[in-house]
């Protein structure tokens, strides 16, 4: 997977935000989509193997990063949870 994910990122990586529309209008939103779908296969195969319910896992990590984050304390910023003023 970390391989696939790499492919990812070889698209984005180094690319500033306001050139990442223009990467994607110019055929790039193509091989992007082609390389997030081989991730996504690769992470279903990955869940159903070992049991993981993907979509209980995400409904859990979304709950969870609400508590870590509130979005009173934590929008706009990218500190981390324990460094938020509580």
């Amino acid at each position: 997977m970390v391989g696939e994910v790499g492919e990812v990122a070889e698209i984005l990586q180094w690319t500033d935000d306001d050139k990442v529309a223009e990467l994607l209008n110019d055929g790039g939103r193509e091989r992007l989509a082609e390389e997030l779908a081989d991730v996504l296969i690769y992470l279903i195969r990955v869940a159903d193997r070992s049991g993981v319910n993907l979509e209980q896992a995400v409904r859990d990590k979304l709950a969870s990063n609400d508590q870590k984050y509130p979005k009173d304390k934590s929008r706009g910023s990218a500190k981390k949870y324990t460094e938020l003023d509580n």
